[in-house]
């Protein structure tokens, strides 16, 4: 078999195997016990994989419920990596059109937040700031200093929605508090020491390392801020940013 007919011949294995209708000129193959048992193992796997990486959606639906709508999500979109522990980039999509979700508005938002919690934990060792070395530059260049987020930091925005607190409550298995303010909230996540980490983050400090990720100057990024709100204290957002130790 040559390799054009080898990849076929793949292609249209991966075509059966979640019963699109190319398949048809496997039939043979896919009728047999094995295909089936195969099949059955194949979404086992990406159900495991999906319920190991959204804990906090697991925790919020249950596991009967959210098995089902990984089921759901894994014959509509097969894993692109064979590192599972990737799969799911777009699970968070998927449950905002999900119907049986639409009563749980807040769930694709916690599936985002998940997603941010692995990315962090399998993102490349990054250095943090030195900030010794940052006292000793003057005033005048110190405005046009570019700093930017770690690559093992994430963070987001999520307005409307107590996007933190529920994340929070539920990776940690932890009750509610009462009542919750329905507010947006920020999420910050950073790995130190081999562990993920997590805090809230304010409006102003997302636009701030918003800005820092698009390659602004301190300077630019702190007029970007200053524009969001003009009554910010600056030199206390950048002490906050700067003790998370999330720059570099």
């Amino acid at each position: 078999m040559n390799n054009s007919s080898l990849g076929a011949f793949q292609s249209a294995f991966i075509d059966a195997l979640y019963g699109h209708p190319e398949s048809a000129k496997l039939l043979p193959l896919t009728q047999q016990t094995g295909f089936t048992v195969y099949r059955n193992t194949v979404f086992k796997g990406c159900v495991d994989a999906l319920q190991a990486n959204f804990p906090a959606v697991e925790r919020l639906v249950g596991s009967d419920w959210f098995r089902a709508a990984a089921a759901v999500h894994a014959t509509q979109t097969p894993p692109s990596d064979a590192r599972l522990i990737l799969y799911g980039e777009h699970f968070a999509t998927f449950l905002e059109h999900f119907k049986p979700a639409q009563s749980l508005p807040y769930l694709a938002d916690v599936a985002r937040a998940d997603r941010l919690w692995i990315e962090v934990h399998i993102a490349p060792e990054d250095s943090a700031l030195d900030l010794a070395a940052m006292t000793k530059i003057s005033p005048e260049d110190l405005g046009q200093q570019h700093l930017r987020p770690r690559l093992d930091v994430r963070w987001q925005w999520f307005s409307g929605q107590p996007i933190y607190s529920i994340w929070h409550c539920n990776r940690q298995a932890l009750a509610l508090p009462e009542p919750l303010v329905w507010v947006s909230e920020g999420l910050l996540l950073r790995r130190q020491g081999g562990q993920v980490l997590w805090q809230s983050l304010s409006e102003a400090e997302c636009i701030f390392l918003d800005a820092c990720a698009a390659g602004q100057s301190l300077e630019e990024a702190a007029h970007t801020v200053l524009t969001f709100d003009s009554t910010l204290d600056f030199t206390t957002l950048l002490g906050r940013v700067l003790a998370a130790e999330v720059l570099t």
